[in-house]
């Protein structure tokens, strides 16, 4: 018996954020803070609804797209990392990693809850982001895909099956 699948997939120039970031690794070894240009694809699997839309690729776009400038131009830090310490005030974020410390304007960070933020868990956290809002609209995905490239050929997908 045939099994029908549909998936709608977006993927746009105005997908991209341009963030620092740097990664702990190794429990003792971390990288210099540096930037990449990422660039976000999404696909979501699902029945087709009553208008024969797994759904709607414009609500899909623009919600993909709000996440994107949300974090485009800022340094991304993983406030989960046991190896970090981030400290936030009013108008400033501290981090340290062993004997490294760095201190930014708040409105120049995104604290991010994840242990890193490397474009594994980048992908991961937009995926969340984004379930939550097509849940809100009443779109429960069987299956919601996340690219993140952090440079051409070099990227991480995330992937979660209802």
């Amino acid at each position: 018996m045939p099994t029908e699948r549909y998936h709608v997939r977006v993927t746009k120039d105005s997908f991209i954020f341009s963030c620092a970031h740097f990664i702990t690794f190794n429990r003792d070894q971390g990288e210099r803070l540096h930037g990449h240009n990422y660039r976000v694809a999404v696909e979501v699997e699902g029945p087709l609804d009553e208008n024969h839309y797994v759904f709607d690729f414009i609500a899909l776009r623009d919600r993909t797209q709000a996440i994107s400038f949300e974090l485009d131009h800022h340094v991304l830090l993983a406030t989960l990392n046991p190896l970090l310490s981030v400290e936030e005030t009013a108008d400033r974020v501290r981090v340290t990693f062993g004997q490294k410390e760095w201190l930014f304007p708040r409105e120049d960070c995104i604290l991010l809850p994840i242990e890193n933020t490397t474009a594994e868990l980048l992908a991961k956290w937009i995926a969340g982001r984004l379930l939550a809002d097509v849940r809100g609209r009443g779109f429960s995905p069987q299956v919601i895909r996340v690219e993140v490239e952090e440079n051409i050929g070099q990227s991480a997908i995330y992937e979660s099956r209802a």
